[in-house]
């Protein structure tokens, strides 16, 4: 038998056979491949802040003379600025290399193998990879047609064996929100609930002041989308304070990158402008919504994020995406159960709703 030979035969099988999360591409590549320059592609697949991160970030950075440090592995000062903007108590605070990470670290601590774990789908994927990651069994609670989440359904769905409900709201891919009494309901099982708001910048309806009062509450936050910071991969969360010290003995020591703490410092003194832009977002979402809808081969659907999901009611979403990526325009398309055929539309500025228009109705003629 040869060597590489017997390090497969080790692998778990469970996660050989794993569907993983499905990135999308890197622009360098998209513009490499189609001869263009990478500033030409207009990247609207990701829901990244299409204006980047504050000018203080940039500047901070370059002038930052302690990289070669290793950050504080108890993260004392990032946890008491985040407590000022979040206006929840440092204890309750952990930051991780992204949300993701977070989600990893959540679902680590909380599932054995043959746990279930209850996923309102369809919704954000990572979901499904982490908890198969860790052994545990999902149970599937549909959406409604317009992705409202069922919370009779889901609390029908909770038996001996539940030992997490895993909510986004504002929902990934869909934009759907779901409101406070909903996710209180929810939390009223008292099943650990980790509720999502990688968009709440975006939507204004947070429950994070609420943790203190539920002892199984959760809520994850993050810079990527409304501060411009997905490239620095910095998120963090909100959890009972006895999760939250379990949570920081889970964590990688250095989790949070001395640069990471940097930009957030920075984003956090410059909150005024960035929510302008948040603004400007916001405005450019409920555009692309009303020019996609005067498509009739598209079915958008309203969104409390920063992107628009798209039922594509002619033709296949596949063609679509592609049609655009030979543009240079990069989206999302989904052909999976409860997300047949559709698309996913970051917003990018007025002038990418503008190229994004122009192709989407050469492609539809």
């Amino acid at each position: 038998m040869g060597v590489s030979e017997g390090i497969e035969g080790k692998v778990r099988q469970d996660l050989a056979s794993l569907g993983g999360y499905v990135p999308s591409k890197a622009p360098e590549n998209v513009a490499r491949e189609l001869g263009l320059r990478e500033e030409d592609i207009i990247k609207l697949d990701d829901n990244e802040n299409p204006y980047g991160c504050s000018p203080r970030v940039q500047q901070a950075l370059g002038n930052c003379t302690y990289l070669y440090t290793y950050p504080d592995a108890g993260q004392t000062e990032l946890r008491r600025q985040l407590q000022e903007y979040i206006g929840v108590d440092a204890s309750y605070i952990v930051a991780d290399n992204g949300s993701d990470q977070l989600i990893d670290n959540v679902l680590r601590l909380f599932l054995e193998p043959g746990d279930e774990l209850i996923n309102a789908i369809p919704t954000f994927d990572i979901f499904r990879v982490r908890a198969l990651v860790y052994g545990g069994k999902l149970v599937n609670v549909p959406r409604d047609e317009d992705f409202v989440i069922d919370a009779a359904a889901i609390k029908a769905a909770v038996n001996k064996n539940t030992k997490m409900i895993v909510l986004a709201t504002p929902n990934n891919p869909t934009g759907t929100i779901t409101h406070q009494p909903d996710i209180l309901e929810l939390a009223d099982t008292g099943i650990p609930l980790l509720v999502d708001e990688a968009y709440v910048e975006f939507s204004g309806e947070t429950v994070t002041k609420l943790v203190n009062q539920y002892k199984n509450m959760m809520v994850l936050r993050t810079f990527s989308k409304w501060a411009g910071l997905a490239g620095l991969r910095i998120g963090y969360g909100v959890f009972p304070p006895k999760i939250a010290e379990y949570l920081m003995k889970l964590k990688l020591p250095y989790n949070v990158s001395v640069a990471a703490r940097v930009a957030v410092r920075e984003t956090l003194k410059d909150t005024q402008n960035l929510m302008s832009k948040v603004k400007a977002i916001v405005a450019e979402r409920e555009r692309l919504f009303t020019e996609l809808g005067k498509l009739d081969w598209l079915k958008p659907f309203p969104s409390q994020a920063n992107f628009v999901f798209c039922h594509v009611l002619k033709g296949k979403a596949s063609d679509i995406q592609q049609a655009l990526h030979d543009r240079g325009i990069l989206i999302r398309y989904f052909d999976l159960p409860l997300l047949q055929n559709s698309i996913r539309i970051s917003v990018g500025k007025p002038e990418h709703t503008d190229a994004l228009l122009k192709a989407l109705r050469e492609i539809g003629s």
